[in-house]
């Protein structure tokens, strides 16, 4: 019997049992479109984070006063620092510039500063707006930051009452504009705008040196910091860099043991890689309750399968009276099944496309941006390539046994 004969009959069955196989191919319909929609999701998020690794730089390294068990398992606390309450440290906990002076001596580290920050209202052409000021040593700075600007500069070592700002700083939170060499006014303090940095680069910063942000910040204090950022030569040397300071700040800070410690160190190496385990884990566990879809639909097609099978007998002892062998049986049953779970697999990513083109307009977003409309010609391949496999597997069992049955029992079957 030629191929061709096999999926004419093949076809012939799906088609005169329409209610049936269409609930049937409803199943693998709703699995795979659930799981090429998760895998194309995944590979959104997974296209996102290197784009944002790609744009960090993994050799920075954040001391903060305060301490947690919690930050001590998710190796580090924020760059805002500590606290909450499970902390194990005072709450006077304090950086200073005695602990800059002990980390200096730490090898394989190119940069180090202290910073601090704090909230104030910015005024400019009469109007206010609270911002987050953040002081930094503009001396160093400047080689530990990897901003684009849209104009301007960076903070020079001679700089004092000057301030690099976000974008949308200079450009939405005010009525007009805020050019360079514009002043702006911080607690009576005038500053002069040198930097406006690009767009999604901290659009809402406002930096300046830190001798200048202690008289402008409600209480700053000279030589103590918020932060210590320490930048390591290299990514391969962060983790050994953490150790060390870790180390040395027990032993400047006189902790003798964890439960007194009263500082935390972050690094953004770890936290790029606990979000990609993260991301990792959270795909598979969506993909394994898609998976559950398919296992349905699998079943549904095997029970289709036994179905056409009983009610085909009569026909099967025909066709094997007129010669047919019981490899022409088994072949037909299993084009039938596979042409169901080809279907299935066509209309799933058909629903996948529209799901993934509607979740934009919904307002779904995937970390900075929105899922796309598209899927990955090789996710379709694989899509309908898993739908066709799970149709042969639930279909070999009833193909078989309607290869195997006997003519003379088929012929009297009722």
């Amino acid at each position: 019997m030629r191929r061709s004969t096999y999926l004419k009959l093949a076809t012939n069955i799906l088609v005169h049992s329409k209610i049936r196989s269409w609930l049937t191919i409803i199943g693998i319909v709703i699995g795979v479109g659930s799981v090429v929609t998760i895998m194309s999701l995944s590979d959104s998020m997974a296209a996102d984070m290197e784009e944002r690794f790609a744009d960090m730089d993994l050799t920075m390294i954040r001391v903060t006063p305060g301490y947690t068990k919690a930050m001590s398992v998710m190796g580090g606390g924020p760059p805002g620092g500590g606290g909450g309450s499970s902390s194990s440290s005072s709450d006077d906990a304090e950086l200073t510039k005695k602990d800059i002076m002990a980390l200096k001596l730490i090898d394989n580290i190119d940069y180090i500063y202290g910073q601090i920050s704090g909230s104030e209202d910015v005024y400019f052409m009469g109007k206010s707006a609270s911002l987050s000021i953040t002081g930094v040593d503009p001396q160093v700075w400047q080689y530990t930051v990897t901003y684009d600007l849209e104009s301007g500069r960076l903070l020079d070592a001679t700089d004092n009452y000057v301030a690099v700002i976000g974008y949308k700083v200079a450009h939405e939170m005010y009525d007009q504009e805020i050019g360079l060499n514009r002043v702006i006014t911080v607690n009576g303090k005038s500053v002069r705008v040198v930097g406006i940095l690009a767009s999604g680069e901290s659009d809402n910063a406002v930096v300046m040196p830190i001798d200048a942000a202690v008289d402008i910040i409600e209480d700053a204090e000279k030589g103590v910091y918020d932060t210590i950022v320490v930048k390591a030569d290299s990514a391969d040397n962060v983790e050994s860099v953490v150790d060390a300071i870790e180390a040395k700040l027990m032993i400047s800070r006189h902790i003798a043991s964890d439960k007194d410690r009263d500082f935390s160190v972050s690094d953004s190496l770890s936290q790029a890689e606990s979000a990609s385990e993260m991301m990792e884990s959270m795909t598979l566990f969506l993909g394994a309750i898609a998976g559950v879809s398919l296992l349905v639909g699998s079943v549904g097609i095997a029970n289709t399968m036994f179905t056409s099978v009983m009610e085909k007998t009569k026909e099967i002892g025909t066709m094997k009276a007129i010669g047919a062998k019981n490899r022409d049986i088994l072949m037909i049953f299993l084009v039938n099944s596979a042409l169901v779970g080809f279907v299935g697999g066509v209309l799933g990513i058909v629903l996948s496309l529209g799901l993934t083109s509607l979740l934009p307009y919904l307002g779904i977003s995937i970390m900075r941006s929105s899922l796309g409309s598209t899927i990955a010609p090789d996710l379709m391949l694989m899509g309908i390539s898993i739908a066709v496999v799970i149709g042969v597997v639930s279909g070999i069992i009833p193909a078989y046994n309607a290869s195997k049955m006997r003519p003379v029992d088929a012929l009297r079957y009722e």
